[in-house]
């Protein structure tokens, strides 16, 4: 879909998603929780087409966090066949884009299934050139960081490097999200305040962005009202106003 409306400046380089009120929308609603995933995937294809069309970076979707695996085994199958089932539908919508596409979190848990379509996806897009779509699935940003310091930690003890050697930079070499931008500008719906374990050590400086809609009722107008927001912020760093 082509750009019509004027667009906000400055755009944010990578924009981080909770997709948060799935479960919420629907009981508010009298409707199993699991069709609150699943109206919450149509969510997901405009913010996708949305933020490719707009020229976003990359797109980051908190889709399962490691903290999940403590829902009822019934919801987890169901979550499960609905993301294999969403990587086989919108496979050609991310050929047709050009969207580059990447997973960060963990593969233990998750079903052969969706490892298997997550792979292939993964595969096919690689020579793509347009915007990053990142998946995070069975994440923890604190397991994360513990990974990222057990590779350091193995490569300290092989003596490739010193522990003089560790920096900012090369922890961040070793985090699932090495070579990919630091998100500008998070967004979680639900009117939740908090980050809920997601990209802590990349969102450090991140714009944090909240509305009270429920992730299935997230649409492109407010994405844009998001953009809005994130172009009248004053951004200094730490520093001050030049």
């Amino acid at each position: 879909m082509a750009n019509t409306e004027p667009l906000p400046e400055p755009l944010p380089r990578h924009i981080a998603i909770i997709m948060d009120g799935n479960g919420r929308w629907a009981q508010r609603r009298g409707l199993p929780r699991i069709e609150g995933h699943r109206r919450g995937v149509r969510s997901v294809r405009e913010i996708v087409e949305a933020t490719a069309d707009i020229g976003i970076e990359q797109l980051t979707l908190y889709c399962l966090s490691s903290e999940n695996w403590k829902r009822p085994e019934s919801e987890l199958s169901r979550l499960m066949s609905l993301l294999e089932q969403f990587l086989i539908e919108e496979r050609s919508m991310i050929m047709r884009e050009g969207l580059r596409f990447a997973m960060i979190g963990r593969r233990e848990g998750l079903t052969d299934g969706v490892l298997r379509e997550l792979d292939r996806t993964t595969d096919l897009s690689q020579k793509n050139s347009g915007m990053r779509l990142c998946l995070a699935l069975n994440y923890g940003a604190r397991s994360e960081i513990a990974d990222a310091v057990t590779r350091i930690a193995e490569r300290v003890a092989k003596g490739e490097l010193s522990p003089a050697d560790i920096s900012e930079s090369l922890i961040s070499d070793h985090l699932y999200t090495a070579g990919m931008p630091d998100p500008d500008l998070l967004i979680r719906t639900a009117g939740e305040f908090r980050l809920s374990n997601y990209l802590l050590w990349q969102s450090s400086y991140a714009e944090l962005w909240v509305t009270e809609k429920c992730w299935p009722e997230f649409r492109r107008p407010d994405l844009l009202d998001a953009l809005r927001a994130f172009a009248g912020r004053d951004r200094r760093y730490g520093g001050l106003r030049s």
